[in-house]
């Protein structure tokens, strides 16, 4: 029935560039890598006025894979994705404009929807892309049908249609970035292949290739499916988490479609199907992303240089592919031979893209990792990151696709190879909030106290790839079949009865929690520290890099952020002060390599100060609850009744040197102790075992989710961000910029722009809201990501939203602004709480009322007294008690 090619048409030859005297040994940046992503970095600087930029490639321009595929250009994303998609639509946009033919054109696009939730996903998104401006509606299957006259409508129950979405030729985009960048100045060498990177202090120095050694500035590694090998191929080595999933497409026989724009069919996303189509001049493209999706080369070593000729056959797998899109588009039964074409793609671990500046060589800059779909991101990450070279910080909010984001493990092959099997299908699945967890390559990194967890029913998610338990299953018995995380949903999640009594745990008795996965850094005096001069290095450092005055008596702990010069978050974290010169820091688990990094890049250059990752050395339990002093008590020998944000260490049953913590990351009583891993079995046995008699239950990670949101505690990647300032984000008391000299606080990263804050008035501020009039048995919740709205008019987004059990209500934190426009930007608390604003909230298309608050204590106070209000009155019966005899 099919027939596979294996080298894909248009491929160029793979030629080499002869060595001449003309070819430079110098250049400000060296782009390896004549792709879609390289050309598009290279165009950018070029446009920024940085003209002595080199671009290499092993074969020729466009000889890699990123300019086959489907050339399509959708709006209909989640927020971060879409702003970089709008940026790449603005370039085309542009070079169509100026005369270049890059086969541009305005198609539309219709998301389909075969199931109820699928409806549910497509409404949440359209609720919040609808107030940026962007059209987009939701039509029923019949309208769906007369937008597009070949679709199957019979199962649908309903679709998006998106109308200014586009396609474009990408091979010829590849050659027209080239060509103007070239025009403004930038060189191409083809033929030349990149050997090795040589690094200078942990900055890239030069770049060594087959035809001599180029030294440079800066260095970007966009060279694709060869970007991880690459990686490994300068000292230390980069890690860039990437593989090349074999990735399937069929393009039909002619079926004289008519051409004309205006009659010009939509891009079909048949999400349910995981498959997509696309009309290609008279013919109709047809693509899959797949559930089960294959490795490629997996039978090679390495990423073969002539990849066309290593790419495999799958007969079977293919024919189950075109079943589907036989029944979605009909039209194609009569198609006897389909030529289906395999071009790998670059996937990453979690299914984002990839681009910054690596953690392990400074200037040395990554993109990569396009998921299937190089055209679509290639434009906007290339701006973002010629952007971020050209001023020395990024443009844009980088979390999500910050390369930072990964440890050594997720750049193991094995790894990769098994991971990417699922997260090609996850790009079109269902991703419900909290309870999506990936399937494959799992238990890596793992608490000492897994297995017993796991034993006491925990249901496990990944976090860094850390095992955490996010709930456990209390109707789980030994002997039972393991629990497992069920279906998602929108609505009330499945497991919310087990939360709940976590919950009741927490605020009556107590929880325990093993929060192990938090990253954890000790900062101490190094090697030629000036300690003995009466300075001290450690604590001078850590006061310029912190917000808040760390200068603690010692055994104090101190909540602080550290700042870009923006006033950014670049880390939330708790600082333990142990002794006059070393301190213990505690941060976000997906901080571990993006916050040492940081660290480490500011650290006195006289290497008077030294970082240690310490993070697999402790365990971390988390004692939550009313008595868990009484609990801790009978433990320990040694006073547990702890100033609030104060630490010691003490000996917990037979273990010694445990650190114990006056905080819990909730908002609740109870402690945090940092147990030396060989003890960790030992201690929470005699939690688990002494706690019964005190109500001690096993808590999940959602659980302790909630009970943050509720108490008003923003979070690293939610609410804290490069782009929100503690002032924003209502944690004033993090920082201090009324601290003397003799405090060594005179400056600090971020001050200057805090003051600037200060002065000139905050235009946005994080609000706690409550949502009322909404049964939260029957519908849609908010999950994160909902629009908000002020006197009907849009003014925020939703950054965090769960059940908040001690207010009963559903609780969500959002950062709120002045509609764009209005004269005045700022924000004030009269303005947030003004008695005359009405706020909503869109979830899936249907608006709810909320309160709204900006302390955690009056939202908790007005939650009880509506409570109170809202309970009749019951007299309680006195029952006299009989005396027993003695």
């Amino acid at each position: 029935m099919f027939k596979i090619l294996r080298t894909v048409p248009g491929a160029r030859p793979n030629t080499r560039n002869v060595i001449s005297e003309t070819n430079p040994s110098q250049a400000r940046v060296v782009v390896a890598g004549a792709g879609l992503l390289g050309n598009s970095v290279a165009y950018h600087l070029a446009d920024n006025g940085w003209s002595n930029v080199l671009v290499l490639d092993q074969s020729k321009v466009g000889s890699g894979t990123s300019h086959f595929g489907s050339g399509t250009i959708g709006l209909f994303k989640p927020t971060p994705e879409r702003n970089i998609v709008v940026e790449s639509l603005k370039l085309y946009q542009k070079l169509h404009e100026r005369g270049h033919d890059i086969g541009l054109r305005r198609c539309g696009s219709l998301n389909l929807a075969q199931t109820h939730d699928r409806v549910i996903a497509l409404q949440r998104r359209a609720a919040y892309i609808l107030p940026t401006g962007m059209q987009c509606e939701l039509v029923d299957s019949d309208t769906a049908r007369k937008l597009h006259p070949f679709l199957n409508t019979d199962d649908l129950q309903g679709a998006v249609y998106v109308p200014d979405d586009c396609i474009a030729d990408p091979a010829a985009v590849v050659q027209v970035l080239a060509s103007e960048a070239k025009r403004k100045g930038v060189k191409y060498f083809e033929g030349c292949q990149v050997k090795y990177i040589n690094t200078k202090n942990e900055r890239v120095h030069s770049v060594e290739t087959d035809v001599g050694t180029i030294t440079c500035e800066y260095f970007v590694n966009c060279s694709g499916m060869w970007a991880r090998e690459l990686g490994l191929k300068s000292k230390p080595p980069v890690r860039v988490p990437a593989y090349p999933a074999q990735h399937y497409y069929a393009l039909t026989p002619s079926l004289n479609l008519p051409t004309d724009d205006d009659n010009l069919l939509p891009c079909i996303r048949d999400y349910d199907s995981n498959l997509y189509a696309r009309q290609y001049d008279q013919s109709l493209l047809v693509g899959w992303f797949e559930k089960d999706a294959k490795p490629a080369f997996e039978e090679t070593k390495d990423i073969p240089k002539a990849w066309q000729d290593h790419l495999q056959e799958d007969h079977s797998h293919c024919a189950g592919l075109w079943e589907k899109a036989v029944d979605r588009l009909p039209v194609l039964r009569d198609i006897r031979m389909p030529t289906v074409r395999n071009s790998p793609d670059n996937f990453t671990p979690d299914g984002r893209l990839i681009f910054g500046e690596s953690a392990e060589v400074k200037n040395y800059f990554v993109a990569c990792g396009m998921n299937g779909n190089p055209l679509q991101g290639s434009g906007g990450v290339g701006k973002a990151l010629a952007e971020w070279i050209v001023s020395g910080t990024p443009t844009i909010d980088m979390l999500p696709f910050n390369v930072q984001r990964f440890l050594d493990l997720h750049n193991n092959r094995q790894y990769l190879q098994q991971r990417i099997r699922e997260v090609v299908g996850r790009q079109y699945a269902i991703l419900y909030p909290n309870q999506s967890e990936y399937k494959f390559s799992r238990k890596l990194r793992c608490s000492p106290l897994y297995s017993v967890l796991e034993a006491r029913g925990a249901v496990f998610g990944t976090k860094m790839g850390y095992e955490r338990a996010l709930y456990f299953d209390a109707d789980f018995r030994r002997g039972d079949r393991l629990p497992t995380l069920p279906d998602g949903s929108f609505y009330k999640p499945k497991f919310f009865q087990f939360m709940e009594k976590e919950y009741q745990a927490c605020a009556q008795h107590v929880g325990i929690i093993d929060i192990s996965s938090f990253s954890k850094i000790e900062i101490k005096p190094g090697i030629q520290s000036d300690t003995v001069s009466g300075e001290n290095a450690v604590l001078n450092y850590l006061q310029y890099m912190c917000a808040n005055d760390v200068n603690v008596t010692v055994g104090h702990i101190v909540h602080t952020g550290m700042l870009n010069e923006r006033g950014g978050y670049e880390n939330d974290c708790m600082l333990i002060r142990q002794s006059e010169d070393s301190y213990f820091m505690i941060s976000p688990s997906s901080q571990q390599t993006r916050i040492y990094e940081w660290m480490s890049r500011n650290l006195p250059t006289n290497s008077s100060v030294q970082l240690n990752d310490v993070t697999s050395m402790y365990t971390v339990i988390n004692v939550v609850g009313p008595k868990s002093t009484l609990l801790m008590s009978e433990l320990s020998n040694s006073d547990v009744r702890l100033a609030p944000f104060s630490y010691r260490k003490l000996n917990i049953g037979y273990a010694s040197d445990v650190m114990i913590m006056s905080f819990t990351h909730t908002g609740m009583p109870g402690y945090c102790l940092y147990v030396p891993s060989e003890y960790a079995l030992h201690v929470y046995d005699r939690l688990i075992t002494r706690g019964r008699d005190y109500g001690a239950r096993d808590v999940g990670t959602l659980t302790q989710r909630f009970l943050r949101i509720d108490k008003f505690i923003p979070f690293w990647g939610d609410e804290l961000t490069s782009m929100t300032t503690p002032f924003e984000a209502g944690v004033f008391y993090s920082v201090r910029l009324d601290i003397s000299q003799l405090k060594k606080k005179e400056n600090f990263i971020g001050r200057q722009a805090l003051e600037r804050q200060k002065r000139e008035g905050l235009k946005k501020r994080l609000v706690l809201f409550h949502v009322e009039d909404i049964d939260i048995d029957k519908d849609v919740w908010p999950w994160g990501g909902e629009p908000l709205y002020r006197n009907n008019e849009c003014c925020g987004t939703v950054t965090s939203a769960g059940y908040g059990f001690a207010s009963e209500k559903l609780v969500c934190l959002g950062y709120i602004s002045r509609p764009e426009g209005n004269a005045v930007r700022t924000i004030t608390t009269e303005f947030i709480m003004d008695k005359d604003a009405v706020y909503h909230i869109d979830i899936a298309g249907k608006r709810f009322r909320l309160t709204q608050h900006i302390h955690p204590k009056a939202a908790m106070a007005s939650a009880i007294e509506r409570q109170d209000q809202s309970k009749s009155y019951r007299p309680t019966v006195l029952k006299e008690k009989k005396q027993h005899q003695s």
